[in-house]
């Protein structure tokens, strides 16, 4: 019995020592080298948007002046007032242009009956000087001379009369246009003129609101995706609920020399009167692509103190290739540089790959 028992202990004991050195051999890791996930460069129309602050004002809006010294006799409106084109809407008092404008008449007057004198006397000294010898040459010539001097007279005072009279309409300011009073700086009985302190603000400031303008300041590098007619949409902190639409209606061909920006504008009919000029508004522009360009994923690209680069894969060596960057979504970028269609490119590229990595 011990015979045949102790073969069988010994195999039981080597099969157990040489499956514990099969486990062993299993857990011993192997060496891998690093996946480098890479992807076709392809052209494509990239449309994106950017939000700028843009500001609401009326579309016609003007300061009135008094353009002689008067002083207020009655002021019809006030801030808030809607008024119409032509509306009387402040009277102005000055009694030296009354008084000036009655003695101006009354030489007009004066020149009118020596005129109607003159004209009459060269008329008969013609109708005597066709029987010949009764009036001399030289008499008809002077009558003629007094005539024309009288006329000339007479047509400078009708000038002094219709200047009174232009300045005596400045008394009355009206309304230049249909809109709203939104400020009023004088009250009954003040004094105000053409200088000084009558004039240090404007009596009255109207506005149509009916219509408004929105104007936002475009940076350079977004100018050259925008044209006339292109709808935008806006909206405004005080109604966070509305959404605002409008068509770009003017751009100004030119960047201001301090913002480096273009000036695009805007009309915003307003017939339900929710804006208000001056508003801030924040504007979403469309950039609309017109050519297909490279666009990749933003891992793709490396920003470096030296540059801008994305790394291209070619004969399973990687290369930097430096770009520029254009205009960006939440997960794409598009970049201008020395690149091909259907280069390789690594997606997730990273400063530690360096030129002439294997991979």
């Amino acid at each position: 019995m011990k015979k045949t028992f102790i073969p069988t202990a010994l195999l039981l004991a080597a099969i157990l020592l040489n499956s514990c050195g099969e486990e062993k051999k299993e857990a011993v890791p192997f060496d891998t080298a690093p996946v480098i996930e890479t992807f076709d460069l392809k052209k494509e129309k990239l449309s994106s948007e950017i939000s700028l602050p843009a500001e609401l004002s009326g579309f016609r809006q003007v300061d009135l002046y008094a353009k002689v010294a008067s002083y207020v006799k009655e002021l019809k409106v006030d801030i808030g007032s809607q008024v119409t084109e032509g509306q009387l809407l402040i009277q102005l008092e000055a009694p030296e242009i009354s008084s000036q404008l009655a003695a101006a008449q009354s030489r007009l007057h004066s020149l009118e009956a020596v005129y109607t004198g003159s004209n009459a006397n060269y008329n008969r000294f013609l109708e005597t000087s066709k029987v010949e010898g009764t009036i001399s040459k030289n008499d008809l010539d002077q009558a003629l001379a007094r005539k024309s001097s009288d006329y000339a007279q007479l047509q400078a005072a009708r000038a002094a009369v219709r200047e009174i009279q232009v300045n005596q309409s400045y008394l009355q300011i009206r309304a230049p246009f249909t809109g709203i009073v939104t400020a009023r700086n004088v009250n009954t009985g003040a004094y105000v003129g053409p200088s000084g302190k009558g004039s240090d603000l404007p009596l009255l400031t109207v506005q149509d609101q009916k219509k408004l303008r929105l104007a936002v300041s475009v940076p350079e590098m977004y100018t050259g995706y925008l044209k006339n007619g292109d709808e935008i949409g806006f909206n405004v902190r005080s109604l966070p609920n509305d959404n605002f639409k409008a068509k770009i209606q003017r751009m100004s061909g030119a960047l201001d020399l301090r913002l480096r920006s273009e000036r695009v504008e805007m009309d915003v009919i307003n017939n339900d009167n929710k804006l208000l000029p001056g508003m801030v508004a924040e504007v979403l522009l469309p950039l609309k692509a017109q050519d297909s360009t490279f666009v990749v994923p933003k891992s793709a690209v490396i920003n470096t103190s030296e540059g801008v680069f994305v790394i291209r894969v070619k004969d399973n060596k990687t290369q930097r290739v430096e770009v520029k960057k254009g205009r960006e979504t939440a997960e794409s970028v598009e970049i201008f540089g020395a690149l091909d269609a259907n280069d390789k490119l690594v997606k997730a590229a990273s400063e530690e790959l360096k030129d002439g990595t294997k991979i």
